[in-house]
């Protein structure tokens, strides 16, 4: 099996960094694991690493989809594995988005072309919103890979569940969920106290950088707050800033907030789902373990 690390961890916990770090030592290229990077113009607000942090260091799958055109994990999988299979070399994923890494690292299957056109016309009087919930309530697993823009993906798992009586979710759980890569997943972690500090230190430099800038940029061009690659956090809280009914104040603290609640769902979500070998990125002397750890496997 081709060998690929993987550098996981929840936001602001200097994945980044140490991927680039890894990267230069392996001759590795990297790829990113992030549901919002894949944006253009979504640079500041996604945490987006630029190109004087690249160092030199190829990144794929950032700046590959229009802010209004969907991502989903199943699009992940297919480019990851591309780029993985036919780099010589080592391949990095760099990212938080716990699905992604899973859905490229196991043997999950995706039926997207299997019953592509398959749509009950029943359900075809419902919004978006209320397909999603529907769906929600009846195969939770499955909805969790759908956004709630993507109709067709809805209408086509609804249908498939109406007809079949079998949740998408349920074929697939019939897998082996077995590795098809020699992986080994680091994961960057710290004292949470650590954490919500350069969380909220984090978001003041993106508010510093001009966050609020590139998001009226972005409305200016035509893009809105329903479409998906608004729907990340740094992004949607600025909804009711253009609205008049916040402060900038008040958006900084939302993100900031959220941010937190989605570096404790990370951790959670790894700890029960990926085989991660945490280690302390604030002390060298564990990084410099991790990164031995990381030599020993590659060997």
């Amino acid at each position: 099996m081709k060998k690929v690390l993987v550098i996981a961890g929840p936001t602001a916990a200097g994945k980044t960094a140490f991927s680039i770090r890894l990267a230069k030592a392996f001759h590795a290229e990297i790829i990113s694991g992030d549901s919002i990077q894949v944006y253009r113009g979504l640079d500041i607000g996604s945490g987006k690493v630029t190109e004087e942090e690249m160092d030199g260091v190829v990144h794929h799958l950032l700046d590959i989809r229009d802010p209004s055109e969907n991502y989903s994990v199943s699009d992940f999988q297919k480019a990851a594995r591309e780029v993985i299979d036919r780099n010589d070399g080592l391949s990095i994923i760099c990212g938080g988005t716990g699905l992604y890494l899973k859905a490229c690292l196991y043997d999950y299957e995706f039926e997207e072309e299997k019953d592509r056109d398959a749509r009950d016309s029943e359900l075809e009087a419902f919004d978006n919103e209320t397909l999603w919930a529907m769906l929600k309530e009846a195969d939770p697993v499955q909805a969790e890979k759908i956004h709630v823009n993507n109709r067709v993906r809805l209408l086509r798992s609804l249908t498939i569940l109406k007809h079949t009586g079998q949740p998408q979710s349920f074929r697939e759980a019939q897998q082996k969920h077995e590795m098809i890569y020699d992986a080994l997943i680091l994961g960057c972690t710290m004292p949470r106290s650590r954490l919500h500090e350069r969380i909220n230190l984090r978001v003041e430099k993106m508010f510093e950088a001009g966050l609020e800038q590139e998001v009226r940029g972005l409305l200016e061009k035509g893009v809105t707050f329903q479409d998906p690659g608004m729907k990340g956090i740094g992004y949607r809280e600025w909804e009711p800033y253009f609205q008049g009914q916040c402060s900038a104040e008040e958006v900084k603290t939302a993100i900031q907030t959220h941010s937190r609640q989605f570096a404790r769902r990370q951790y959670t979500w790894l700890n029960h789902q990926m085989p991660v070998h945490w280690f302390n990125i604030l002390d060298e002397e564990e990084t410099e373990a991790a990164e031995q750890t990381a030599r020993r496997w590659y060997q």
